[in-house]
């Protein structure tokens, strides 16, 4: 037997995209010779394998063809050119509740989704005590799933797809659904699976996970391979890409190129290397300007991905229009519900400027340890004062830059704690 699970060859995924819905009609009719269409490659000649009991990660950026080549992997798609082998029995969770009959009763989707796997009646009702355990809808199992509020949708879905003992699982975006409690359920599971040895294909944005789970991870970027290899060497990579700071051309001097631009950071405007929130808040007299921003990690390099535990700074450049007395800068961070969870600002750290004068220029830093929980936070900045008793908005950014921290962890809440066990 081969111990190639998952073999992609040459894959690639064309799609044709019309201006017009005729264009694509009169050309199927054979009305016209001209091409009516641009070319789209979803992915381009991607190669690589799986072994048995290796879990693989592919990580990227939207766009990149992550959940095309699962899609093509599990026959939901066909590829444009190449093939792919499967060595196996296949369970996924590519958008979950896909393959669901909403008129069927969550028991009936159990033996249709069962069955669409390719296990038999008798093997669905000797995992069936299991699933119904885990998904724990109580009597909404023999209810139609159009009933269903989509938090017991996802608990049916990722409780047949991981309790129904495929021998290869592929998981696209699926472990961060539902509440806090049914995901620590999700990811005990799937640490069991990836214990007994199973062959797992887990796609996420979540780097955290990947690097705690994956042996291996594939980077993809605009439908090609860019590496493969040890996830945190990946995940490294991948950062890179999410500042627009990575040369495809030059990979092994990706190093030297992040040491020659902090020599000559004077030269480099700082927020041209990140996606600026497009919808963010800007108010103020701006008697003070914010004329430049970043995110630098433990190494200084441009990053708004940052581990947990690790350095990180937020810093940004301050143009003084208009002579002030003592002018107060802010760093605030928001989750994604708009809740501010952390922050300072000159004022409560005891930092007095005094006055500064007009065409005057002030670098600020803000270096701190990240201690979040994973996931997506913002990043929001200010200048702001007192005049003549009265409080003055030079200049305020909310909503500015996006931070992602990842986590070798998983915590209840926002914050780590610390805290250190102790059993007796």
């Amino acid at each position: 037997m081969s111990d190639i699970a998952i073999n992609v060859q040459n894959v690639s995924k064309l799609y044709k995209l019309y201006d017009k819905p005729i264009d694509r009609l009169k050309e199927s009719l054979g009305i016209v010779r001209e091409k009516k269409y641009k070319e789209h490659y979803a992915l381009k000649n991607l190669d690589f394998d799986v072994k048995r009991g290796e879990c693989v990660g592919i990580i990227g950026t939207n766009g990149a063809g992550k959940s095309t080549i699962l899609k093509i992997i599990t026959g939901v798609l066909n590829p444009t050119e190449g093939k792919v082998d499967i060595n196996g029995r296949v369970s996924a969770l590519l958008e979950l509740g896909a393959g669901f009959n909403n008129e069927y009763t969550g028991l009936e989707n159990v033996y249709l989704n069962g069955t669409m796997i390719g296990f038999s009646k008798e093997e669905i009702d000797s995992k069936l005590e299991s699933i119904l355990e885990f998904a724990d809808i109580g009597e909404f199992i023999n209810q139609p799933v159009k009933t269903y509020s989509s938090g017991m949708f996802v608990r049916l879905a990722f409780a047949i797809a991981i309790n129904i003992d495929p021998e290869i699982l592929i998981v696209d975006e699926a472990l961060s659904v539902g509440d806090v409690f049914f995901q620590a359920k999700c990811f005990k599971k799937f640490e069991d699976f990836k214990n007994k040895g199973k062959t797992i294909l887990f796609v996420s944005h979540d780097t955290g996970s990947i690097q705690k789970y994956c042996d291996r991870v594939i980077l993809l970027n605009k439908g090609k391979k860019i590496a493969d290899g040890e996830a945190k060497e990946i995940v490294d990579i991948y950062k890179k890409i999410l500042v627009n700071q990575y040369d495809e051309e030059e990979i092994e001097q990706s190093n030297a190129n992040d040491e020659s631009e902090k020599k000559d950071s004077n030269d480099i405007v700082w927020r041209e290397h990140f996606v600026t929130n497009p919808k963010y808040i800007e108010y103020g007299d701006k008697k003070a300007e914010i004329i430049d921003y970043g995110i630098f990690d433990d190494k200084d390099n441009f990053s708004n991905c940052v581990s947990n535990g690790s350095v990180f700074k937020v810093k940004f450049k301050v143009k003084f229009n208009s002579k002030i007395k003592d002018p107060i800068f802010a760093m605030t961070i928001k989750d994604v519900h708009g809740t501010e969870i952390s922050g300072t600002n000159t004022m409560y750290e005891k930092i007095n400027l005094a006055e500064v004068d007009a065409g005057e220029y002030k670098e600020i830093e803000f270096k701190q340890i990240s201690r979040f929980q994973n996931g997506e936070y913002l990043i929001s900045l200010g200048c702001t004062g007192y005049e003549e008793g009265e409080f003055v908005v030079y200049h305020r950014l909310y909503d500015l830059l996006s931070l992602t921290v990842i986590a070798d962890k998983y915590l209840v809440g926002l914050f780590d704690m610390e805290s250190e066990v102790t059993i007796s």
